[in-house]
């Protein structure tokens, strides 16, 4: 049974204060209220997680970092490892966002250095990958997508692939209130989790939580929750509400 989760990207948003007022509402709402089996996840900006994290010990929510860099320490200014985070209680850790790979020129190679040091390091990635608008409509999305798989994923073993989260989002629904259709992600993936099969067997693909993320929210979550290939969801600006984001968790539990 693949596992449900549904993870919280805060991206740059929230003072320290208004961001403890948001983890303890989800909190409260998460334990009065959501009794499914589904994994939560918060990812706060970095600067916040030990404060934070007190507050999600013992309850039904784990702790994700946006971001980590590939090596395990040295003179890169501003940086955080993989080993830093765990070393604070960190589960989980969002990689390859898009906003990363455009604002930050995260490349497919360098993201497979970020997945090796996360798996070393007892974190679990959430890998992103999607496609542009422009790619939609050109309709040569499908191969693109399932390269940032295969060059930042496929050197892993059958056990590592297995520990891995991913989360596919349409570049052209993020920010934008644009979300793909269920159908469309429902299809999207399904051939993500085939090029999967492709590589390590169906059985191993079966095992791999595929999330989806692009202006999932409050309203659209419940329907694409059912479909049978969507395990998920990554969320943006619906996690920065609290009523909003555990209506999401509620569609998936």
């Amino acid at each position: 049974m693949r596992k449900k989760i549904v993870a919280g990207n805060w991206k740059m948003n929230k003072t320290a204060d208004e961001g403890l007022a948001l983890v303890s509402e989800v909190v409260n709402m998460v334990n009065a209220e959501v009794t499914g089996d589904v994994t939560v996840v918060l990812c706060p900006p970095a600067l916040y997680l030990t404060t934070y994290k007190p507050y999600l010990t013992g309850n039904k929510l784990a702790l994700g970092a946006q971001n980590c860099h590939e090596k395990a320490s040295g003179a890169y200014t501003g940086e955080i490892s993989a080993p830093m985070l765990k070393s604070i209680g960190v589960d989980y850790v969002i990689l390859g966002h898009s906003e990363r790979r455009q604002y930050f020129g995260e490349t497919n190679a360098q993201l497979a250095e970020k997945v090796n040091s996360a798996l070393e390091n007892g974190l679990t990635p959430i890998f992103c990958c999607g496609e542009s608008l422009e790619m939609r409509e050109n309709g040569d999305y499908l191969g693109f997508v399932k390269a940032q798989i295969t060059e930042s994923l496929f050197h892993l073993t059958d056990e590592q692939i297995t520990k891995v989260v991913i989360a596919y989002e349409p570049i052209w629904a993020i920010g934008t209130g644009l979300t793909a259709t269920s159908a469309q992600a429902q299809d999207m993936h399904f051939e993500l989790r085939q090029h999967l099969a492709g590589q390590y067997g169906d059985a191993v693909a079966q095992e791999i939580s595929i999330l989806y993320g692009g202006s999932a929210n409050a309203q659209n979550a419940a329907e694409l929750f059912a479909q049978p290939d969507v395990d998920g969801g990554l969320i943006g600006g619906a996690s920065l509400k609290s009523r909003d984001f555990v209506t999401v968790v509620k569609a998936r539990a």
